[in-house]
């Protein structure tokens, strides 16, 4: 099956909205394939380490957000960049990396995430 990077991309955003605001057995029911290869070292391989992690995240913050500032499919990859807003007003950005299989779903993922800083040595924003 050819690689249509556009519905990657939209499905990439709804898997993370999804999982992130509080639905990650549903998420990965809708957008995960046979396999789910994590690279972040706080979540556990595999679906249901993942579906944990974020029952958990949503058990103990609620009242996150995510907003997507921006989102580039090439291929079988898609790259997310959010600007998350957790209680306490701590805010971070994070690229996320996911890996599509030819059936388009995701069987992959990297990421990294960075505190917003009050202040910047250069004067431009994270975004």
């Amino acid at each position: 099956m050819k690689q249509l990077p556009e519905t990657n991309k939209a499905n990439a955003i709804a898997f993370y909205r999804m999982s992130f605001e509080g639905s990650p057995s549903k998420a990965v029911a809708l957008y995960v394939g046979d396999e789910y290869i994590q690279h972040n070292p706080l979540v556990g391989d595999g679906k249901e380490p993942f579906i944990a992690y974020f029952e958990k995240m949503a058990k103990e913050y609620p009242d996150k957000s995510i907003e997507f500032v921006r989102a580039v499919a090439e291929n079988d990859l898609v790259a997310l960049h959010t600007h998350q807003t957790w209680p306490g007003g701590e805010e971070y950005v994070t690229m996320d990396f996911f890996r599509f299989d030819e059936k388009g779903k995701i069987v992959e993922h990297w990421d990294a995430m960075q505190q917003i800083p009050g202040t910047s040595a250069n004067g431009n924003s994270m975004y």
